[in-house]
């Protein structure tokens, strides 16, 4: 057993540092600043818009701009969890929803609580 544990961390530090060995140096963008990883298509697009249509004039400004990179991304995280919440949400009542239709209005009982009742009070669903 002390084999495998000590195999099993002496993996997680061969990846640790093969990742660090391997990882890409800092890129140095066209202005001579260092260049941001996770750049999105917005900024791509209004260089390919500026080199196109040097005269174009946006329809619209934005109502309220964040702060910075890290409030920008804490709102498309925001962003991402409550939609996570929301499809959630909805698969839960849809099966729900589907169970009361066929007819099914038993709940599975818990596996935990099922085995601690003796072999003959035990059953898949509670009444």
């Amino acid at each position: 057993m002390k084999g495998r544990n000590f195999l099993l961390i002496a993996a997680v530090l061969v990846i640790t540092l093969a990742s660090l060995v391997f990882a890409p140096a800092v890129e140095i963008g066209a202005d001579g600043e260092k260049a941001e990883a996770f750049a999105g298509a917005d900024g791509k697009a209004q260089e390919a818009i500026g080199t196109l249509a040097p005269d174009y004039v946006p329809w619209f400004a934005p109502l309220l701009a964040p702060a910075g990179g890290e409030v920008e991304s804490l709102l498309f995280a925001l962003q991402a969890a409550l939609g996570a919440g929301v499809i959630g949400y909805w698969l839960g009542a849809a099966v729900t929803r589907e169970r009361y239709r066929s007819g099914e209005k038993t709940v599975p009982e818990n596996p935990a609580q099922q085995a601690t009742r003796p072999p003959s009070q035990r059953s898949a669903h509670v009444d």
